[in-house]
């Protein structure tokens, strides 16, 4: 394993001293089951590990130097841990390298070409991460700027639309991200598949095994994410490992540590969501959130975080393309809205309709969730004609309307 040196903490949020590999090279295979071994072991405090890898010069050597190994130990970490330091703990994790290889998938250790370089920044990264993909590590991770996109599972339409939109934002910027999050359903899932229809790399950090796609639900998109040049999974749990709530606490740091950046869509106040966001401020990275209606609760967590100025409230689309250091999106402004409207069906519609459905659709971007009731109302129109239009702008993909029927403009 390359020479570990102590680096000064992260000028806008380190926690203290940590360590990180001085240069990366080419690892040999003792050392690899060494660190895929160590990250069995102190998977919950890999901070541990590190030091102990320091002290005595690698991974390998903690598995040679028994007595070292225990002097290095606290006392209740040395009751701990002892036990489960043995050869025989090398031995299974080299026999596992070699079924990793067969299956497709590799252990990628500290330090080594292919580990998230970012994510050595971090106070706690992992020993080692499991990897599947079509690409080599170092293409995904080595290139493109990564972004995480995080949030509720139980996401709204508001929430899913802007999810869309926000990778679509990003997709047709002039440098493309790799987007990065858990796989999960709502707001992870939605930016997955977002990113693979729009064309551009997406990475799912995984809260199980290598070997075990949760939920099953979107095995699909997992495994679609595998086959795909330039995505991956990725985790640090060993293969059989399932899913439980305590493993998606030690997940959401990867997400977080891998990233320049966190966007957090939509969420309570309480949330893995909420969680990862933090972390990232805490690792020094940028993060940006989704505001929504002060009652929503779906909304609390992104309007706690702007307002502890934890989280830089999201607006318009392309000025966060620009400030994610993407160049230009290539999108419109929301000032533009209603001349694109007007541009749209001005050749498309009778006069007077097409200053109808502008003025509904101006009704609708400064009213947001407002229902087609609630437009009948405020623009004194029977349901039949502004049912009609609300259609139409839908149908044209200028606007959203869920299921509740309320509207959500572009």
């Amino acid at each position: 394993m390359p020479h570990l040196a102590r680096v000064p903490p992260h000028d806008q949020g380190g926690f203290g001293t940590f360590i990180i590999p001085s240069e990366r090279m080419e690892m040999s295979f003792e050392e690899r089951a060494a660190l895929c071994a160590l990250n069995r072991i102190f998977g919950f405090e890999p901070k541990t590990g590190l030091r102990l890898i320091e002290a005595l010069g690698g991974a390998s050597a903690v598995f040679k130097e028994p007595e070292e190994v225990l002097r290095e130990l606290g006392a209740c970490s040395r009751v701990k841990y002892a036990a489960q330091i043995a050869v025989s703990a090398f031995e299974s994790a080299a026999m596992e390298l070699e079924r990793l290889g067969r299956d497709g998938c590799r252990f990628i250790g500290i330090g080594e070409s292919g580990y998230p370089p970012l994510l050595m920044e971090c106070e706690d990264p992992p020993l080692g991460l499991y990897y599947k993909g079509e690409s080599a590590p170092e293409e995904v991770f080595g290139g493109l700027p990564q972004v995480a996109v995080v949030g509720t599972r139980s996401v709204t339409g508001y929430g899913r639309d802007w999810c869309q939109r926000i990778v679509e934002a990003m997709s047709r910027s002039t440098i493309k991200p790799l987007v990065v999050s858990g796989l999960a359903l709502g707001v992870d899932v939605t930016a997955h598949r977002a990113a693979l229809e729009a064309g551009i790399p997406t990475v799912a950090v995984m809260a199980t095994g290598i070997d075990e796609l949760y939920p099953s639900r979107n095995r699909d998109v997992g495994e679609r994410i595998a086959g795909t040049s330039g995505c991956a999974l990725v985790t640090d749990y060993p293969p059989g490992v399932e899913a439980v709530k305590l493993n998606f606490i030690r997940r959401n740091r990867i997400i977080a540590g891998i990233c320049r950046a966190t966007i957090l869509v939509e969420s309570k106040i309480k949330g893995g969501g909420m969680m990862t966001a933090r972390l990232a401020s805490s690792y020094g990275r940028d993060v940006y959130a989704l505001p929504g209606r002060i009652d929503d609760p779906f909304s609390q967590g992104c309007n706690l975080l702007i307002r502890e100025n934890l989280a830089e409230q999201i607006g318009d689309l392309g000025e966060l393309v620009s400030k994610l250091g993407l160049g230009r999106s290539g999108i419109r402004l929301k000032d533009d809205f209603g001349a694109e409207v007007t541009a749209f069906y001005q050749d498309r519609l009778p006069e007077g309709e097409c200053e109808d459905i502008v003025r509904l659709a101006m009704a609708v971007k400064g009213h947001r969730g407002i229902s087609v009731d609630e437009l009948c109302s405020k623009l004194k129109w029977t349901y039949s004609h502004t049912s009609r239009l609300v259609t139409t702008l839908e149908c044209d993909g200028f606007i959203s309307v869920d299921l509740l029927q309320h509207c959500h403009a572009g």
